[in-house]
């Protein structure tokens, strides 16, 4: 209970954090493990919490990933259609690649290179966090990384609708490329927009389409984690190569797309999700050391952004396929 409590209020002081003046931009989830991060480093967290922020950083954390499910379905590829599709997952997959390789060429700590290359390719925090589930990073990696996709999103809001009127870009070119390169949703709806409603709901179905992958993309990243562990010579149970949250995951996009979840439970259990990747992520800034932060130097951030660019260049590269 201890650990409960001290997430809660980390959690609740995010959301809180929104109603200042000046800070209503944040995502709850930066928030949250930017606190997490402070009170753990310029106080400390009590023994007797440690057990209970420990759980809501791993299990919660796994859960709130599964139920991410519901708010996705089939029918949101028909919308983007078979060549969209074929051209975000190329999109996902080479980013993901790209900043793989080029995280050790930086001298990038390949564990923090993975769950950067995650949040860049997929859909930002969320994706840092349901990678860390199935990588077991230090909270470090995940501290700095969510860090990171939240300032290069956080850039593009104000560089894409600018970019875009250069390009002399229509509503469906500017939604693709937002929803198909920007890395939060909120960050997504916060840039589609700013160009009208097309553009904007455009932007949101690509980046819903898109978050599609997380399931696939946390499948592989689960079976190169177990051949990494087999070469070591660790044994492996073999359930463990698809995390029984990303089944759960396929398993409540699917149910939500027949229709057979009640609209009451679906709706609650959506508005509480985002709260549970916040308290999660909160746990996790909990854990985070900022002289650890230090240590990992610039370099991931420099891979960072040059990952931010890359997805965004082969966004606008994908058009012409589209259109």
């Amino acid at each position: 209970m201890p650990g409960f409590t001290l997430v809660a209020i980390v959690t609740a002081a995010a959301y809180g954090l929104r109603q200042m003046p000046g800070f209503s931009g944040f995502s709850p989830m930066f928030s949250a493990i930017l606190i997490g991060m402070v009170f753990a480093n310029f106080t400390s967290v009590p023994a007797q919490a440690v057990p209970g922020v420990s759980l809501m950083g791993k299990k919660l954390l796994r859960l709130a990933v599964a139920f991410l499910g519901l708010q996705l379905t089939l029918t949101q590829i028909g919308e983007v259609g078979l060549a969209g599709m074929l051209a975000i997952s190329f999109v996902v997959l080479s980013t993901y690649t790209f900043t793989v390789i080029a995280a050790p060429l930086l001298g990038v700590d390949a564990g923090l290179g993975r769950l950067l290359a995650a949040g860049t390719s997929i859909c930002g925090a969320s994706a840092i966090a349901a990678a860390n589930a199935v990588e077991q990073a230090k909270d470090e990696d995940v501290s700095y990384a969510v860090a990171c996709v939240t300032l290069f999103g956080t850039i593009a809001i104000a560089a894409y609708p600018v970019i875009a009127r250069m390009m002399e870009l229509d509503a469906f070119a500017f939604g693709f490329w937002t929803g198909a390169s920007v890395h939060e949703v909120a960050q997504v709806v916060a840039t589609g927009f700013q160009l009208g409603d097309q553009a904007g709901e455009m932007s949101v179905v690509v980046k819903l389409s898109r978050v599609l992958l997380l399931a696939p993309l946390l499948m592989a990243v689960a079976f190169l984690a177990h051949r990494r562990t087999n070469r070591k010579g660790a044994s492996v149970s073999t359930g463990s190569i698809v995390p029984v949250f990303v089944i759960g995951f396929i398993v409540l996009m699917l149910a939500n797309t027949a229709g057979i979840v009640p609209e009451m439970i679906r709706t609650c259990i959506v508005q509480a999700t985002p709260v549970a990747l916040t308290a999660a992520l909160g746990a996790l800034g909990l854990g985070t050391s900022f002289k650890a932060l230090k240590a990992r130097g610039i370099r991931p951030l420099l891979l960072a952004g040059i990952a931010s660019v890359f997805i965004s260049v082969l966004s606008v590269a994908m058009l012409p396929l589209i259109t």
